[in-house]
This record gives structure tokens, sequence and C-alpha cells, in this order.
């Protein structure tokens, strides 16, 4: 008994009111908390299980020093919240005791691998073993064991389609929920010699909206920024092993063509990946007959514009340390025309998908420099040869939290040309300036040379003050009219583009408003000769409720040079001309905290001389912690002098969430510009950490006359994938 009481004095449960009474006075703009993480044999690890009462975790120094972001930014955290560390020479540990006064309130509905647990309440833990200050690891656990991983990316993004082998468990106790984290040294890169990486704590209590943060107590900061963060000292004399993860899969495949001549393919095929830490901050891998069977449906999209639509990656090879490879800054992020590398071009030759025979990756730090290496043998098509495709990526950090850099590519999917790619960037960026605020500027050069093309440049910079309740951007970018990146994605070349926008959001006390938003953007694009193409302009006014609901009205003002004729679907034609128009969009987005939760969106009415109607709608339902059912629908009702137009795109996905480690999704699509419908369900088990037995169907067909339908192709595959670490 007198054991017990000294472990829950130890942990604490304190009130808020009595939090806020001995809570110190900081300087948010300057403070950086440290932590000691504390050392213990392997042998003494925590039995993870989410009960934090092993006598282990009572040896390692609680954190328990949390404030909020928001509603009330600066002041403590409404409920308390403990974390302690250890690690031995293999894994980090994390023991989490999340207080909560109203356990019978705590949102946990999240069950599922990679889900978004945003919907739940949440612990998040940021990891940057190399004290960049700007790139880093994230790993998040719901109160189920749901858990999410995701990488850091130059503070502007988190890339969520990364994946590595780590453990949590949690579990709802009566004074709120508790989970034990453990992430094993090989499953991420870092620097043996540096003891201290950069860290931080997050808390998200989904009822209340409340957001916590551990370090960087500054809400106009966002989520994925990590400049201010804290310090975790003393990681040191661990090990990975050998360092060597080899991963086999054995796959049965089968294909059958309803459409003559029907045949049938039946093939069983083995494929692996090989991983090797060169040292501790540098992986390489090899892989060979690439497995790309589990990757999901893309989003189906219809063009209703002159230029090519933008489909992201989403292939595992690739997206493991894809931030490495990420050029530009927010200027080829966020605007993705010009982008110098883009993988989705490995593996696709125009719209047709082809194996990947062997590739070799090497990711990772060497010294003080980041370094992306990627060479892959790609089978070719009917119409086209194989083809040897590679990619380079070197940045070095400079002034602190910004960083220089240099791309190169070289290849190209369909062999018809010889292209190579090579560029320089530079990010910048300062979180101390103007008395703590956030500066960031991002430049970059690109040259293409091609034996058909020609050689030709791109170049940009972007100016931003992402701040509250002031923030602006301004970006600038020019594509040749000749620059052809064959690995990498322009869908408009020959422009000179400029866009920016400022906006004020205050935060009112006392309200049952969070926050109001308001500002104005434009967007201008010319040709090379200075001649006006594109002009688009606006204002938008939002909120937030305290319950986060969120609206937004826009008035958007376009004006469209259009020098040669384009068709939209159904033939209809947007003749040469000048057009001036003025739309409103509203928006609206609902808690998602909530069991159904849904956004809409409404654009009218004005499009290319004739009329517009658009509308967009979703819905989500989670009746308990094993279902999520989503369902979207847009719609486009287009009158042109040339013709008219409606389009309609259907989605349902439907996850069964069995445990965190075993899950069934189901995605099915239809349009009716192409008919077609497509059916993807899919079956994941990871009986084993890394090891996993993976099945899918997959079926796609045309509705003739939307009445009738005609299966084209249906697919089946079962694949077996086990892990061996040394």
């Amino acid at each position: 008994m007198v054991v017990a009481a000294v472990w829950v004095a130890s942990w604490g449960g304190a009130s808020a009111a009595e939090e806020g009474a001995r809570a110190p006075v900081r300087d948010f703009k300057t403070y950086q908390p440290n932590a000691v993480a504390t050392r213990i044999d392997a042998g003494a690890a925590p039995k993870l299980d989410g009960d934090i009462s092993d006598a282990v975790w009572a040896g390692a120094k609680a954190l328990d020093e949390f404030y909020q972001l928001e509603p009330n930014e600066g002041r403590p955290a409404s409920e308390r919240s403990v974390v302690r560390v250890l690690y031995d020479e293999h894994t980090l540990y994390f023991a989490i005791h999340a207080f909560d006064r109203e356990p019978d309130k705590i949102t946990a509905s999240v069950k599922a691998r990679d889900g978004d647990l945003s919907k739940d309440d949440l612990f998040r833990i940021y990891l940057d073993p190399y004290m960049s200050r700007r790139d880093g690891y994230v790993f998040e656990v719901n109160p189920l064991g749901a858990r999410a991983d995701a990488l850091v990316q130059n503070n502007t993004d988190f890339l969520i389609e990364w994946n590595t082998i780590w453990h949590a468990h949690a579990r709802v106790v009566a004074d709120g929920w508790t989970a034990e984290v453990a992430i094993p040294f090989r499953s991420i890169s870092y620097d043996a010699a540096k003891a201290d990486w950069g860290f931080d704590l997050f808390r998200l209590i989904r009822r209340k909206g409340e957001r916590i943060r551990w370090s960087q107590i500054d809400n106009q900061l966002p989520s994925v920024d990590i400049s201010r963060s804290g310090t975790l000292e003393g990681v040191r004399d661990t090990t990975q092993g050998l360092g060597l993860d080899l991963k086999l899969y054995g796959s049965l495949r089968y294909k059958h063509e309803w459409m003559p001549p029907r045949e049938d393919d039946v093939r069983f095929e083995p494929s692996g990946n090989v991983t090797y830490k060169i040292t501790p901050a540098l992986t390489g891998t090899l892989t060979f007959n690439t497995d790309f069977s589990d990757t999901p449906l893309d989003e189906r999209k219809v063009n209703t514009g002159r230029f090519g639509l933008f489909f992201p990656e989403t292939r595992e090879f690739f997206l493991q340390d894809a931030a490495v490879f990420e050029f530009g800054g927010t200027n080829l992020s966020e605007e993705v025309n010009g982008r110098p590398f883009f993988s989705r071009n490995i593996g696709l030759v125009e719209g047709t998908p082809v194996d990947i025979v062997a590739g070799a990756k090497v990711s990772g730090q060497l010294g003080s420099l980041g370094v992306g290496g990627l060479l892959v043998a790609a089978e070719g098509t009917d119409f086209y040869d194989g083809q040897i495709l590679s990619a380079a990526r070197i940045t070095q950090p400079v002034l602190g939290q910004s960083e220089l850099g240099l791309v190169f590519t070289n290849g190209d999917p369909t062999g018809l040309t010889e292209n190579t790619v090579t560029g320089g960037d530079f990010q910048f960026r300062n979180s101390t300036w103007f008395g703590g605020d956030t500066f960031k500027a991002d430049f970059f050069y690109e040259r293409s040379f091609s034996d058909v093309y020609g050689d030709d440049d791109a170049f940009g910079a972007n100016f931003a003050y992402p701040n509250k309740p002031f923030a602006g951007h301004f970006r600038f970018k020019e594509i040749g009219e000749n620059f052809y990146p064959a690995l990498g994605f322009v869908n408009r070349p020959g422009i000179r583009s400029y866009d920016g926008d400022f906006y004020w959001q205050p935060w009112p006390k006392n309200s049952v408003v969070r926050w109001y938003e308001t500002g104005v953007w434009h967007r201008f694009v010319t040709d090379l000769d200075d001649v006006l193409q594109t002009r688009q302009g606006g204002g938008w006014f939002g909120f937030m409720l305290q319950t986060t609901d969120l609206a937004f009205l826009d008035v958007i003002n376009t004006y469209e040079n259009v020098d040669a004729p384009f068709d939209l679907p159904r033939d209809v034609t947007v003749p040469v001309g000048e057009y001036t128009w003025t739309n409103a969009k509203l928006y609206f987005e609902s808690a998602i905290g909530r069991p159904i939760s849904g956004r809409a969106e409404i654009e009218c009415c004005s499009f290319f001389g004739g009329r517009m109607l658009r509308t967009f709608a979703a819905l989500n339902w989670r009746p308990n912690s094993s279902w999520d059912i989503a369902g979207e629908h847009s719609f486009y009702n287009i009158t042109l002098p040339t013709g008219d137009l409606e389009i309609q795109i259907y989605a349902l996905n439907v996850a069964l969430n069995f445990t965190p480690d075993m899950q069934l999704r189901t995605q099915m699509q239809y349009d009716n510009i192409s008919d077609a419908f497509g059916l993807s369900a899919r079956y994941r088990w990871e009986f084993m950490p890394g090891s996993e037995l993976f099945a899918a169907i997959g079926e796609d067909g045309d509705l003739i006359n939307g009445a009738h339908y005609r299966s084209n192709t249906s697919q089946a595959s079962v694949r077996v994938g086990h892990l061996m670490r040394f």
C-alpha cells in the first residue's frame, strides 16, 4: 500500500487550478526546455501493454510542464500530462499518462494503423535526432493504442505516407488514459556521436479542441514546425545491431480479362527489400521485382481546366525517406508546376504501369550533409524499352535553420529523349526575427537538358511571414517554354507567375468563436513576353467556433486569356477569347471528433462565358472504433455556348479495423465521364512487427448508359512478407 501511494504521488494528478497557481512565468519566445533520457539495461525494459505501473518507470524523470496552444495560448493545460523517457542500447521508450477528470468523455474511436488520429484524443512525440530544427520524425498514439507515424519535412509538411517499425499500447484508466511507446533505434536514422536530440511532445484533447505542447508554445507556428522545440539529452552508447533488414515477399496473383480474348493470368512472384544502415545516419536500400499491390486507388478526378492534374505518390518504396528528395521549399511543394523530381514517373510510362526490376537507394546524413540517391531499372511496354532512371539530392545546413541544396535527375521513362536536370535551392528559415515571429524565404534554380526539346530553365522565389494575427506571402516563378524534366512535373511551361496573400486572424477572448480570419489574395500568370494569361484574386472571411466547427466565404474574380481552344469532357469546347467572371464559394466543416462529421462546399455561378454550379459533400461516420465509413460526392453543372456538361464523381471508403494491426479497407469509385467503376478491397494483418499477410481483390468496369455494368478486369492477390532484422 505504501509503494502504491508513492507511485500515485509520483505521477500526480493535480487539478488545472493547482497547475495554474504553481506554473512559472515563461517567456515563450525563448522557452526551450530540456529533458533527460534515463538509461536502463535491456533486461529491465518495461513490458509494453499500456500499463505504466512497471517499477522501472519510477527511475525516469517526469515531464509534466505542458501549456496550451489553443484555445488559451500560454495557459497551463486544462488536464495534467506526465511523460517519462527511458532507453537501452536498442530502444527508446516513453510512458504517457494523460490525466482526464472526465474519462468517460475521452474521444477514442480510431483503431486503424495510420488512421486520422486527430479525430481522437492523442499524444504525439517529435524526434529530431540531428538537431536540424527542420526535419524529423513524428509518432502518434491514441487511447485505443492506434498509432501513426510521419516525417517532418523542413517545418512545412508532414509526410504521412512514411512508415517504420515501432510499438505502442494504450488503455483508458480511471483518471484518464495511459500509453507505452517503444521506438527501436534501427527504425530511424541518427548520428550516434550526438547525445542530444531535438524533442517535443504534443497532446490533443479532442472534445475541447485543446492543443497542448511541451515546448514551442506559440500558436502561430504550425504543428509541423520544430524550429524551437526542446532537447532530449543523454542518448548515447546505442546500437542498431548489424543494421541489416531483409524483407522477403511471396505473391500469388490472378488476373482475368473479361473482354475478348478473355485471358486469364496466374503468376507467383517473389520480391524483396534489403535495408542496411551504412552508418546509424545513412541507410542503403535494395529492392528487386518491387511489389506495389498494396497501393490504394488514386483519387478519382475529372479535369475541368487547361492544364494537367497532379496525383501524389502513394507507393511505400518511394515514400521512405522521401523528405530527402524534396526541392525548392514551399515554392514547389505547394505549387507543383516545375518540380525537378517526381517519383511517380518511375514505374509509370504515359499512364501505363510498368514493373520495377530492381532499384537502389541511399538516404540520410553523411556528416553534416543530407544525402539522397536513387537508381532504378524499370521495365518497358509494348511501345517503349526499359530504362535506367536516377535521381540525387544533397543538402547542407547553413545559418541555423536554413539549408542549401543541389538536385540531379537523369533519364526518361519513355526512352524517347536523353534528359538530365540539375538545380540548386536555398531554403531560409528564421523564427527569432521580429520579436520571435517566423520568416521564410525559398529560392530555386533548375536547368533541363534534352536532345529533343533543347535546354531551358526554371527558377523562382518565395517569401513568407506565417504568423498571427497577421500573415502573408509572395511567390514568383518562371518556367521556360522548353523546360522538360522527364522525371519531374510540369503542367504549364512558358510562364511567369506571381501570387501572394495577406490575412488577419484575431482570437477574441471569452467568445463562442475561437478565431476569425479575413484576407485577400492574388495570382497573375503571364507568358514569357509578359502578356497576361491568367489573373485571379479575391477575398475571404471565415471563423472557427470553440467546438472547432468552421465556415468560410470566398469571393473570386477570374480572368483567362485563352489563346488556343481546349476541350472539356463530353466535347464541350472553350473557344479562343478573353473571359472574366466572379464567383462566390461557401465552405463548411464540422468538428471531426464527432461520430458523424462532414464537409460541404458550393461554388457559383460563372465559368468561361457560361454558367457553372459546383458542389462537394463528404460525410464520415464512425459508429464505433472498428468501423470507419466515408463517402464523397462531387458535382459540376456547366453550361457554355458550345454545350452543356454535367460531372458526377462518387467515392465510398469503408474500413473495418479488427485491431491496430489488422484492417480490411475497401474503396469504391465511379465517375459519369469515363463511366468507369473501380473497386479495391485490401486486407492486411501485421502478425509480427514488419511481417504481414496481405490479400487484395480489385475490379474495374464500365456502367453502360449509366445502368448496365460491364466488367473489364478482375484481379486477386495474396502476399506474405517476412522481416528479418540482424
